[in-house]
């Protein structure tokens, strides 16, 4: 069933597989190679760690070929500077230029996404993504005509209420788009509530595609105004296929009409505390 398969004229017998497998489901018999331990199959976890860790690339599972898999040559990963540089200079980004991301650049992106860490590799996120302007355009405005509704007919509950008909206000009078910024898309990752750590795995896929993003020289914003929305017009959810029941959380994202040009200074933003037994 899991396709576990060892290449005996690759093999060593190093033993890695056995020693990192999670679940501890691989043994290796003296004089013999690897196999997974038939009674106990059903725990494996999907994680490829036998696949990944042997260095001649003996080992293949689930029909995934070692071969197949890139290099993780140290000289071809990010420098600790790159990725400092990277995070430090993160912004938020509201204001984006009038153009659609590329697909195939998009489509990279959620590709790459797809390997984010979930609880126990149960890998049940759903990316719900618009990737181009014109339905952008035409969910913002069905978004913000709903929303005016609910105002007009007392139906947003509080809190909300105060917060929604100041962002109707400014859309239909004022011309500002306070809730999706102008932004040419928008990202949803949903989670069933049974997961492991539903919550936690959504809030991992959008930072490591916040990263991804402006490695590619994308703008990003983490929207918890659409969370607000989304709770004030409920009904919304069929639109965006999304399950009523599912943890979700979204990030507008697209071509930024603006760069800047150095980092912020506040390393002293969060406090230390360290842990001392």
């Amino acid at each position: 069933m899991l396709g576990f398969k060892v290449d005996e004229a690759l093999c060593d017998k190093c033993d890695l597989c056995v020693w990192d497998c999670p679940t501890r489901i691989i043994e290796r018999p003296e004089n013999g190679y690897p196999r997974i331990i038939e009674a106990e199959a059903g725990d494996c976890m999907g994680c490829q760690h036998c696949l990944t860790v042997c260095p001649p690339g003996a080992i293949s599972i689930l029909g995934r070929d070692p071969a197949n898999s890139l290099p993780l040559a140290p000289e071809a990963l990010p420098s600790l500077e790159a990725m400092e540089l990277l995070v430090r200079g993160r912004r938020s980004c509201r204001q984006y230029a009038a153009e659609d991301v590329d697909p195939a650049l998009l489509a990279r992106l959620l590709t790459t996404l797809a390997n984010a860490p979930t609880g126990v590799n149960r890998r049940e996120l759903t990316f719900r993504v618009i990737e181009d302007r014109a339905t952008m355009d035409a969910f913002r405005e069905k978004a913000m005509a709903e929303l005016r509704r609910a105002v007009d007919a007392g139906e947003v509950p509080e809190p909300l209420a105060g917060g929604a008909a100041r962002f109707v206000q400014a859309f239909y009078e004022e011309g500002r788009d306070l809730v999706f910024r102008g932004a040419p898309h928008i990202l949803f990752v949903t989670a069933p509530p049974d997961a492991p750590c539903p919550q936690q795995d959504v809030v991992l896929a959008l930072a490591y595609f916040e990263l991804l993003a402006h490695s590619a020289g994308l703008g990003t914003v983490w929207c918890g105004l659409a969370s607000m929305l989304l709770a004030a017009v409920p009904q919304l959810k069929a639109d965006l296929s999304i399950p009523e029941d599912h943890i979700h959380y979204q990030m507008l994202f697209g071509v930024p009409s603006i760069r800047y040009a150095r980092t912020v200074q506040r390393d002293d933003g969060a406090r230390v505390e360290r842990i001392v037994l």
